[in-house]
């Protein structure tokens, strides 16, 4: 303030109003007084009058004249609690100002200190978000620690007793949320896990056969940890997997509470003694225990099956998702920190996304989602043949082909599907059987494919020239026809034969059609066995279970 050894002078008085900014502003010295800050002058005050036989007036009794709209003559007093005001205003603007960063810092340091995560190696991704599509594995283990013996096992670490691959797609327009069942029945693969000293072991997998175990042994038994799972997953579906978020029966109580309650509707009546479920039909808003009752409940359905259980907790996933777009909570402060404490105390999560900022990331990508958009599906499944009393069932591969074909190629099931138009590669005069010429390649993965396919094209089709070229080069994901343009007619009726979507045809320059090379075809990861047609990317399965997130249609 450039006053300090002065008295003549209220620190207040340096503060003056700028009539042209309408702002306050230091008042600027008057000449003499900047004169007599000169070195070698002597010091005077800057308001001693021209004529010094008049007396100075005292600044207590006659302060000098102010500018336009200046007050004068105020008490010091009342200058002097301005001043102090100004300075508490400040001093208690910093405070608050501080306090709000410390705050932030404490806040993500509690929500870090929230979660736990599990290093899974390889088996997942760095892929957190932004650019591409991305792969989700929710895991709902049925681990009862720390719950009581109300639940059963008090003692049971858990298995993957829910699970669901969440597909986003690369544009963030849509997703697909396909529920994998417990109860199939799949070989489970070697798996890397990371101890907790450092070390890492191999837990040895399980291939298939007749004691294939169940798929929600991938994860517990053996101690097999969630990174198990993501590979049992991918060896099953072919669909690589990035990240797993899991999550126990505690979590389902906390998660339906923080959002104040889901809203679920039935056309009857839900009782179930086991799971202590009583429900009347009509409307309920469930949450807590009721909530965890809910999501358990197998016997009060009408088939009491592990697959009518799916279905119904995909409804209580697609209503708390309404429940959070409309409710306000991501715009709440209360309400957003009371959900964000309650799921980071109950997820856990790989340690690629194992911070707040990054799930945060996350979540906001995944929130450019429309709940129109999001569609639940169950990977299909048939009743296992090897069984008399079916506990558990197998994967229907022609069917879960097509749906794996369409999650890989990042194809929407919540669109209305449109009238598919003929592919022109399908459209023309085809070839007679004993005409075709073509050299099989197994890229399947199944042993013996291409001898099959190779008798069956002979001894059903009638094909004259079907011939087994043995183990293509690598692994092909889909089936391929490979063909020059004079061959055309062949490529149509050999594509009739195997039910081959046009998308599988791969027509060449020509450069070798007057050599008379036989066609190429090339059995994938979508072929099943001769004569179940291939699956078309483009095309759900026929008789495929959905449900948009936004229907809120009663469950039956």
């Amino acid at each position: 303030m450039d006053t300090q050894g002065r008295d003549d002078i209220d620190p207040a008085d340096q503060w003056v109003l700028d009539p042209a900014t309408g702002t306050y502003r230091l008042r600027e010295r008057p000449a003499q007084d900047r004169a007599r800050k000169q070195p070698g002058l002597p010091r005077q005050s800057s308001h001693a009058p021209a004529d010094a036989s008049t007396p100075p007036r005292s600044r207590r009794t006659a302060a000098a004249p102010g500018p336009p709209g200046r007050r004068r003559g105020k008490p010091d007093g009342r200058l002097s609690r301005r001043r102090k005001a100004l300075l508490w205003t400040a001093g208690a603007m910093g405070l608050v100002l501080t306090a709000v960063g410390v705050g932030g810092y404490l806040v993500y340091e509690h929500f870090n200190g929230n979660l736990t995560t599990v290093d899974v190696g390889d088996a997942g991704s760095k892929n957190v978000g932004g650019d591409g599509p991305l792969n989700l594995l929710v895991i709902g283990t049925d681990s009862r620690q720390g719950l009581g013996r109300r639940y059963g096992d008090a003692d049971s670490v858990g298995h993957a007793d829910t699970t669901i691959l969440f597909h986003v797609s690369a544009d963030r327009s849509n997703a697909t949320a396909m529920s994998i069942p417990r109860d199939i029945v799949t070989g489970i693969p070697d798996c890397p896990t990371r101890r907790k000293d450092g070390t890492t072991t191999t837990i040895p997998g399980i291939p298939a056969g007749l004691t294939t175990p169940r798929f929600n042994e991938s994860l517990g038994v053996g101690g097999r940890d969630p990174g198990c799972t993501m590979r049992a997953v991918t060896l099953l579906t072919g669909i690589p997997v990035d990240h797993f978020m899991m999550v126990d029966f505690e979590a389902v109580k906390a998660l339906s509470t923080a959002v104040g309650g889901v809203d679920v509707c039935l056309s009857r009546p839900l009782v179930d003694p086991k799971s202590h479920l009583d429900l009347s039909a009509g409307r309920h808003r469930i949450e807590g225990e009721q909530a965890l009752e809910f999501v358990r409940t197998r016997h009060a359905l009408r088939n009491q099956s592990d697959l009518d259980r799916i279905r119904l907790q995909q409804n209580f996933l697609s209503a708390m998702i309404r429940k959070i777009k409309s409710s306000g909570t991501l715009t709440s402060p209360g309400k957003l920190f009371t959900l964000a404490d309650a799921a980071t105390r109950a997820l856990t999560v790989d340690s690629a996304i194992g911070s707040v900022s990054r799930l945060t990331g996350l979540a906001k990508d995944l929130s450019r989602v429309d709940a129109k958009h999001i569609t639940f599906t169950t990977l299909p499944v048939v009743d296992n043949p090897n069984e008399r009393v079916h506990a558990t069932v197998v994967v229907d591969r022609a069917r879960a082909e097509q749906l794996f074909a369409m999650i890989r190629n990042d194809v929407s099931l919540s669109g209305r599907r449109k009238q598919p138009r003929a592919d022109p590669r399908l459209v023309g005069p085809r070839a007679a059987a004993s005409d075709v010429r073509v050299q099989v390649y197994n890229g399947s993965g199944v042993s013996g494919a291409a001898r099959g396919t190779v008798d069956w094209l002979r001894g059903v089709q009638g094909v004259g020239g079907p011939a087994n070229g043995g183990n293509a080069p690598s692994p092909a994901p889909r089936t391929t026809l490979a063909y020059t343009p004079g061959q055309a007619d062949q490529a149509r009726a050999l594509a009739a034969m195997l039910g081959l979507p046009g998308s599988a045809l791969r027509p060449s320059s020509g450069a070798d059609d007057a050599q008379g090379a036989d066609m190429s075809l090339t059995l994938g990861a979508d072929f099943v066995r001769a004569g179940v047609p291939i699956a078309d990317p483009a095309a759900p399965p026929e008789d495929l279970t959905r449900t948009r997130a936004d229907n809120s249609s009663c469950v039956s």
